[in-house]
């Protein structure tokens, strides 16, 4: 009798235990890092932007030339793996294991708000999409502006609370911050809705917030704004270079330039693809109306501001890339989708509650499950070609600097001219150019270089050479459809 007692104490007291909540947004980042480690990350190299952003503090290659519009907190971000190792694979890993907490980081700022599974269907929501996944193991910006972004409006939600403790007023300086540092326009499209916000709502009149945002902007934009001084002459100089290199910022509408880019190709620039799959983007059309359905329920509510802050972040976010430009690419409404994935979770959160009427919750949950893997399926399909897009281009600068070192051209050295940056990259040596967005340099300057160190000058194979290399060698670059022409003496 006695034995038989001492044995089920444990087992009572086992079931007298809570059932522990399961860690739904851990695990949706945590698939997010396994997605991108074995559908991304084995098969890239460095695309073009990517190997300029890399190569400011690479300390094996030359920086290549950094445009106006740019900003350097990417590079920061990659120094530290740099400065251990030069291998493409082992930056790729380390990206994805930092985005996928960075997603875990950002939307759980916004698990006191929603709650744990709410939040983790809207980080769901967001790295499920083909872009997300695609971006988080690159060296690019506009992935870490998303999930510095949907921290912000979190931080910012929690900051305004008459009794916020002091860290949401941190979190929300450190990530608007954040953002600015990764992209200077995108932190400052932020912040304005943002700081409207405080001067709108009654509630959130406070200073508190409205200084973090501002502080966060101007520590985030520091080194943008002093080497505005140093590189062109000032801010303004700097935005009016900045204008030109995008094609002049004006009026223009490319709504419809981001719909016909959705599924690729990476860069739209000039934009006349067709729409090859439109069975594919039907989720980005619903996109828009499943946003004003949220926005009239959560008016009916409380609790409002959990829908239209984020939507109206989105919305400041969306301004440039669809009426200010006249080319496009999906990664550029990266942060618009990371905002409108809370309203939009919390959208299906409602409706999944409002269907658990007796007969109804079954049917309605196995509709969500098919939609879901549905718009997964559709993701993963774009995904996997434009992965294979990102592979075949970086094998062909991979062999453009294969043939190039045969030619002779071994560091220090020079490449100007066509995919000079990436190519240029891969072979060791800096990049210059003459002309166009990337041009950093003189014809003049450009050979007085060339007399002193191996050069080559890149054309499209049918376009012939620069002026200033037509006396150089001919050297075709098979499977690249480029041709580099090298001065005779430097040729191997």
């Amino acid at each position: 009798m006695t034995a038989t007692t001492t044995h089920t104490r444990p087992v009572l007291a086992a079931r007298r235990r809570p059932a522990r909540r399961i860690p739904w947004p851990a695990l949706v980042a945590a698939a997010y890092a396994v997605a991108q480690l074995v559908l991304v990350s084995p098969h890239l190299g460095l695309d073009w932007d990517e190997t300029v952003y890399v190569s400011q503090f690479d300390p094996h290659r030359p920086a290549a030339y950094f445009s106006a519009p740019r900003s350097r907190g990417i590079s920061f971000l990659t120094a530290p793996v740099l400065a251990v190792t030069d291998s493409t694979t082992v930056l790729r890993i380390v990206l994805a294991l930092s985005s996928a907490a960075a997603l875990y980081a950002a939307y759980r700022v916004w698990q006191p708000l929603l709650g744990a599974r709410r939040t983790a269907l809207a980080a769901l929501l967001f790295a499920g999409l083909w872009t997300t996944v695609l971006y988080g193991p690159q060296a690019m910006p506009n992935l870490w502006v998303a999930l510095s972004t949907v921290a912000a409006v979190g931080w910012f939600l929690r900051g305004v609370h008459p009794h916020a403790q002091r860290r949401a007023l941190l979190g929300l300086g450190a990530t608007v911050a954040a953002a600015t540092g990764f992209r200077f326009s995108d932190g400052v499209w932020l912040a304005l809705p943002l700081l409207a916000a405080c001067a709108i709502v009654r509630p959130w009149r406070r200073p508190a917030p409205a200084l973090a945002v501002v502080a966060g902007v101007v520590v985030g934009s520091a080194e943008w704004i002093a080497e505005a001084y140093v590189r062109w002459g000032g801010v303004g100089a700097r935005l009016h270079v900045s204008s030109a290199t995008e094609g002049g910022m004006g009026a223009h509408w490319a709504g419809g330039l981001a719909w016909r880019s959705l599924d690729g190709p990476l860069l739209c620039r000039p934009c006349h693809v067709p729409l090859t799959h439109p069975e594919l983007t039907v989720w980005w059309l619903a996109l828009p109306a499943l946003t004003l359905v949220a926005c009239v329920l959560a008016g009916r509510n409380r609790g409002g501001a959990l829908t239209w802050l984020p939507v109206a972040g989105a919305v400041a976010l969306s301004i440039p890339y669809l009426l200010l430009i006249d080319y496009s690419a999906p990664r550029f409404l990266l942060p618009a989708y990371a905002l409108l994935s809370v309203p939009l979770a919390t959208l299906a959160a409602d409706g999944m509650r409002a269907a658990r009427r007796p007969g109804a919750r079954v049917p309605a949950a196995g509709l969500a499950v098919l939609l879901l893997v549905l718009h997964l399926s559709a993701q993963y399909r774009v995904l996997e070609q434009n992965v294979a897009d990102v592979r075949a281009t970086t094998d062909h600068y991979r062999t453009a600097a294969h043939d190039l070192h045969r030619l002779g051209l071994t560091p220090p050295c020079l490449v100007s001219g066509k995919h000079a940056p990436p190519i240029g990259y891969y072979t060791g040596c800096a990049s210059a150019n003459v002309s166009g967005n990337n041009r950093n340099t003189t014809a003049h300057a450009l050979l007085r270089r060339a007399a002193r160190e191996p050069t080559a000058a890149l054309t499209k194979t049918r376009s012939g050479p620069p002026r200033y290399a037509r006396t150089w060698g001919r050297h075709r670059l098979p499977g690249t459809g480029l041709t580099a022409y090298v001065p005779s003496r430097h040729a191997g």
